[in-house]
């Protein structure tokens, strides 16, 4: 077991990637800290996985509290200490630019960026003094990018990159990586919410545009963030890795 041991601490744990990487991580022995704003499905994910012999414990909170996160992640530490980190609850704010006002476009930025700094400098000075630790921001394609009507929510993401990046130079000296997870489209109820699942005729359109000609799939993100999260990848700090089937390398142009 890659995690035996490890105290990992997952944000949006619900459902949908975050869902996926707390099952991976507790499969491979981490004791799994989650938290997620829907009580119900936190608590039947918890369920399911102390049923098949995890340590998990929750909180039902919204990372746009930051007070409260925070303190999530200094208990977590403070009874179990703290190994992984990692800041996966989105914000997507649809809209374009001229349609928008400042309340929306600021809170993609509080919840994607905000958050992800409010618990990173909790989860640093546990980490720090332990002289080891793993941080997994997830980000997107579209923080890499640029797509009409997510202008709040690629440059949320764009930020979350760089900050990503300058986690990984102050927390480096103290053996503390930090690497960004930028999936593309990815079989997910938020993806199904936002516009349209694998099995629709949008949903085929959308995977046509992926070089794979398909959508990814929760689990393929969290054996990812599980590289990242362990010994393997010891040597990997700072850096952007993007999971989208090949999107962001392929350049579309007309047929004639």
């Amino acid at each position: 077991m890659h995690l035996r041991g490890k105290v990992a601490l997952v944000t949006g744990a619900s459902q949908g990637i975050g869902a996926a990487i707390a099952t991976r991580f507790a499969e491979e022995g981490a004791h799994v800290a989650l938290c997620a704003r829907t009580a119900d499905r936190l608590e039947a994910l918890a369920s399911a996985l102390r049923a098949r012999g995890a340590q998990v414990s929750t909180a039902a909170l919204d990372v746009a509290d930051h007070e409260r996160l925070e303190r999530f992640v200094s208990d977590t530490a403070a009874g179990r200490g703290l190994d992984v980190l990692v800041n996966n609850a989105p914000s997507v704010t649809y809209a374009a630019i001229a349609d928008m006002d400042v309340a929306a476009f600021r809170k993609d930025f509080q919840v994607n960026v905000d958050a992800a700094f409010a618990s990173t400098r909790a989860a640093l000075r546990v980490m720090v003094e332990r002289r080891g630790g793993s941080i997994i921001n997830i980000a997107s394609v579209g923080g890499l990018l640029a797509m009409g009507g997510l202008a709040a929510y690629g440059a949320a993401k764009a930020a979350l990159i760089q900050f990503t990046r300058q986690t990984a130079v102050e927390g480096g000296p103290h053996n503390v990586r930090a690497n960004v997870i930028a999936p593309g489209v990815i079989n997910t109820p938020a993806t199904l919410a936002g516009f349209a699942g694998p099995g629709t005729s949008y949903g085929q359109k959308i995977a046509g545009l992926v070089p794979l000609r398909r959508f990814g799939e929760p689990a393929e993100v969290a054996a990812l963030a599980l590289f990242l999260a362990s010994d393997e990848s010891s040597y990997i700090t700072g850096t952007c890795i993007p999971i989208d089937g090949g999107k962001v390398v392929e350049l579309h142009v007309p047929s004639p």
